[in-house]
């Protein structure tokens, strides 16, 4: 039998070896994968996203501050409408003994008293005045010691009373105009949670894919070594090598498979953090499926920046924090203000012993009353808090500009980013089709004796590396369109809105 037929027949057996070889890797990956009974879960990016935001315990902390500044907008306003209110006091009895200057004695004097007071109040939303309509009924048993008399009536006193607050800032309708703030901040921040969360899934869902591709690879290369091992050994068995390149053969195949366990654990602990992210029970098996093709988006450097620019939602917050200063400017200028008041009642008066014939000879009770409150001097205190308040809304105001030149500089960076990611994406994919023939060239050469394992494993590893780097620029190409994505509130791989300050 010639050397060539030789070589042959050994190829063909080492490729039944190879076929078996895979075969049993396979078996020993999925078990170390498998810990446990559960079937394995395969998860798209969309599936992990709804999944952590029905579980995520920061979505529902966000969700509660929602709801709970909901209510409170709620309040006020129901606060707004008119109130009915039912005072009742049945029994009150009083006795004193008190000195009678007039007359230069001790007079004893008991007192029963039985009342119920009905109103209604309306607060006037425009001018923060209030308009109330009240009702007093009672009933007194009044006994005097100095006279020796006692006197039963039924009394009952209905008015109509305005009262109204003037040369001051309306305290109701800024109230409720902070609340709508409130509200709208928190709708913001829940708004801004779920993107976060978006964020982070993908980043921890690519991470886990990252870590299964390399799996994936190392599994490969374990193959080649296995495969690389044979050829040596029986090329060493049949005198064609020297037993130093068996060793070489041996130190190769411990270190791939020194690599795969590694990577198996690397996969092991990115799918515990990726099940606790998303909420998820941790002996679920789960596997992340995603379509890693490259596509080149069409990303428009002006548009996105002019829709982030119109539409970020922390630009809006910002804004919200200059109106709350602003509501605060006003504040502190009251605090010393000039401001007067005005009351108004009006109503009717009657008391009578019998109850029905209380209004027999009513009182009609006018009564008009105007105060002022006139500050004088207060040592500069109100002069103080203003230049304070106001170097606050300053700062809010530059807040705002910082924080549009970053959202500018932020989606700058992400489009330049893309652009060398395109054109590295190009080149990996270049480098992995060359490491593939460079090393199944060099595989051949090996097998006829032209090339020496150390020069066949630095190929190997060469082609590994050109499969890690092309994936890792893929994923990371998603990662910045997701990043572009939440920058400027536009996706661009669907070319779309994502959000925008009017459907928040």
């Amino acid at each position: 039998m010639s050397r060539k037929q030789h070589i042959k027949m050994n190829q063909k057996g080492f490729s039944n070896h190879h076929q078996l070889v895979r075969l049993v890797i396979l078996i020993g990956c999925y078990c170390l994968l498998s810990t446990d009974g559960m079937a394995q879960r395969k998860l798209t990016l969309d599936e992990s996203i709804t999944i952590a935001q029905s579980s995520s315990l920061d979505i529902k902390k966000s969700k509660l501050n929602l709801f709970s500044n909901q209510r409170s907008l709620d309040a006020q306003r129901a606060a707004m409408k008119s109130r009915f209110a039912l005072d009742v006091t049945p029994f009150d009895y009083n006795r004193t003994r008190i000195f009678n200057d007039l007359f230069s004695q001790w007079n004893t004097n008991e007192d029963y008293n039985s009342f119920a007071n009905f109103s209604v109040s309306q607060p006037i939303a425009a001018t923060d005045g209030t308009v109330s309509l009240v009702n007093r009924l009672g009933y007194r048993d009044n006994y005097s010691e100095f006279q020796d008399s006692r006197t039963k009536t039924y009394s009952n006193n209905l008015y109509l009373q305005v009262d109204q607050p003037i040369f001051t800032y309306n305290r109701n309708k800024l109230q409720l105009k902070e609340l709508e703030l409130n509200l709208e901040n928190a709708e913001i921040s829940n708004s801004l949670q779920m993107l976060t969360l978006e964020q982070n899934v993908t980043q921890s869902f690519y991470t886990l894919y990252q870590r299964q591709n390399s799996l994936d690879i190392s599994l490969d290369e374990y193959e080649n070594q296995q495969v690389s091992y044979e050829i040596t050994k029986n090329k060493v068995d049949a005198d064609l090598l020297a037993q130093e390149e068996l060793y070489q053969a041996e130190l190769n195949l411990s270190t791939s498979k020194s690599t795969l366990e590694n990577n198996q654990v690397l996969l092991n602990n990115a799918a515990d953090d990726f099940k606790l992210l998303l909420g998820m029970d941790l002996d679920q098996d789960v596997e992340v499926q995603v379509d890693i093709n490259f596509i080149t988006r069409e990303v428009d450097l002006n548009q996105a920046i002019a829709h982030g620019l119109e539409n970020r939602m922390e630009l809006r917050q910002r804004g919200i924090a200059i109106e709350r200063s602003q509501f605060e400017l006003q504040r502190t200028k009251a605090l010393n203000e000039f401001k007067g008041a005005v009351s108004l009642s009006l109503g009717v008066f009657g008391d009578n012993a019998r109850a029905p014939e209380i209004y027999e000879s009513p009182t009609m009770n006018p009564r008009v009353a105007i105060s002022f409150s006139i500050p004088i001097w207060d040592w500069g205190e109100n002069k103080a808090r203003m230049e304070a308040t106001n170097a606050n809304l300053e700062i809010n105001k530059v807040d705002l500009e910082v924080e549009e030149r970053n959202i500018t500089i932020g989606i700058r960076k992400v489009y330049r980013n893309l652009q060398n990611l395109e054109n590295q994406i190009e080149i990996a994919q270049q480098n992995v089709k060359n490491a593939e023939l460079t090393y199944d060239l060099n595989l051949e050469r090996y097998r006829n004796g032209d090339l020496t394992s150390i020069d066949l494993n630095r190929f190997q590893s060469q082609l590994s590396e050109k499969k890690s780097a092309l994936a890792d620029a893929l994923i990371n190409y998603k990662i910045e369109l997701l990043n572009l994505k939440i920058l400027s509130l536009y996706d661009f791989e669907n070319q779309r809105p994502v959000i925008t300050q009017s459907n928040y």
